[in-house]
């Protein structure tokens, strides 16, 4: 980690814009120093259908940042759902300039540009590579080759694309925010590390990020990511499914859902009566079993298994993957979603447990796991983010040459 970085951190949901700011201590630890979060609904089933709408969500929340620490915010980092992400696995074999001397930081530096160098497809654009190991000439895996003694070493990595429209939009929505974007991640990418337990970094998993109106799929095998990919569906999803088909408000809709939120029928201990408060119907008044609302919950929760299932056996990684791990806020506050998942799966479902989970709220989890992925990227001499501060004193940060730098150049 670079000390004394400055790091912000957006993610763009189907529901609000959040805002995380954290600048790494002295302590390689990411301190945080702000947050923010805005209502937006300019995402509609993982697409961009209002750029002006997702860009004022993305003032409101850097106004706030900023009128509470008296900072000024040029750049930022951004999540990119899955959907739009392509990887490509690449390797290299690079010889050590000075075998005696042990492998330099410039030639890993130079490894990992030359890793970069792929044909791209002329809809996706280059956003990011992630180093996955370093093979030693005596074929010894090391986290950090720099200094060991080798005439050569192997990298592989992940190079990542993205598509040229999607990144076009986001560019002009922060441009007309005010703001120039310093990188692009991928959701489950960044969260990797903060709903994953010790042991799970190493595993075979699923991370199975389940929001309002999204579902981002990421899989990874120990520390290589090698698929990821967006269901357009999400809590809000049933929440909808509950007021049409109860004929009540959405309001009520959701309230229902939080309060009897169950995902599986054969689990109800009473059947009790519901009464619907805001019913539509000629009736002033309708009474419902519980039974029947979570017939609905359990009806979409099993489609949205039902589509990820379909997703990864249609990719042919779904023998590959050892255990699935859920988060986001539209699913688990419903109880037995990890049993539903692992009925319909089959694959051992569980809710993320991650130590990490716990340090920050629920609705800026995505940002703040954007914040400290950026944070531990190995080999970049700085990942700060553009900051002036709105005082008499001279800048806190300089502008740095934010792409370059995030390509380790």
């Amino acid at each position: 980690m670079a000390i004394g970085d400055i790091i912000v951190g957006i993610d763009i949901g189907t529901s609000k814009v959040s805002a995380v700011v954290g600048e790494v201590n002295s302590f390689n630890q990411v301190e945080l120093i702000s947050t923010a979060d805005y209502k937006c609904f300019g995402i509609k089933k993982g697409k961009i259908i209002n750029e002006e709408e997702i860009s004022l969500s993305i003032n409101k929340v850097i106004d706030d940042v900023e009128k509470n620490e008296n900072l000024k915010i040029n750049s930022a980092y951004v999540t990119i759902p899955g959907k739009y992400v392509t990887i490509v696995q690449n390797s290299v074999v690079k010889e050590v300039k000075d075998k005696y001397a042990g492998i330099s930081t410039k030639d890993v530096n130079s490894a990992i540009m030359q890793v970069r160098d792929i044909d791209i497809p002329e809809d996706k654009v280059l956003i990011d590579i992630v180093t996955d190991q370093f093979i030693l000439d005596n074929g010894k895996i090391v986290e950090d080759p720099v200094g060991n003694l080798s005439a050569n070493f192997t990298l592989k990595a992940q190079v990542m694309l993205a598509e040229k429209e999607y990144v076009r939009q986001l560019t002009s929505i922060f441009k007309k925010a005010g703001l120039e974007i310093d990188g692009m991640v991928p959701n489950t990418l960044a969260e990797r590390n903060v709903i994953l337990d010790k042991n799970e970094l190493t595993d075979n998993i699923m991370i199975l990020d389940i929001g309002a109106g999204n579902t981002d799929i990421g899989v990874f095998e120990g520390n290589s990511f090698i698929y990821t990919n967006t269901i357009p569906l999400g809590g809000d999803n049933i929440t909808n499914d509950i007021a049409m088909v109860l004929n009540i408000s959405d309001e009520e809709a959701d309230k229902l859902k939080k309060q009897y939120g169950l995902a599986l029928k054969s689990f109800i201990d009473n059947d009790n009566d519901i009464i619907l408060n805001t019913f539509k119907g000629d009736d002033k008044q309708q009474t419902i079993k519980s039974s029947e609302l979570i017939e609905i919950i359990e009806a979409r929760i099993e489609e949205i298994f039902s589509l990820v299932n379909k997703d990864i056996t249609n990719q042919g990684i779904k023998p590959r993957i050892n255990n699935v791990v859920l988060t986001g806020q539209g699913i688990t506050n419903i109880n037995k979603s990890d049993v539903a998942g692992k009925i319909i799966l089959n694959i051992p479902v569980k809710i993320a447990t991650g130590r990490l989970i716990s340090t920050i709220k629920p609705s800026f989890r995505s940002s703040y796991s954007l914040v400290r992925y950026i944070a531990a990227r190995p080999f970049a001499r700085t990942v700060s983010s553009s900051i002036d501060a709105k005082s008499d004193e001279s800048f806190i940060k300089n502008a740095i040459e934010k792409i370059k730098e995030f390509f380790y150049t």
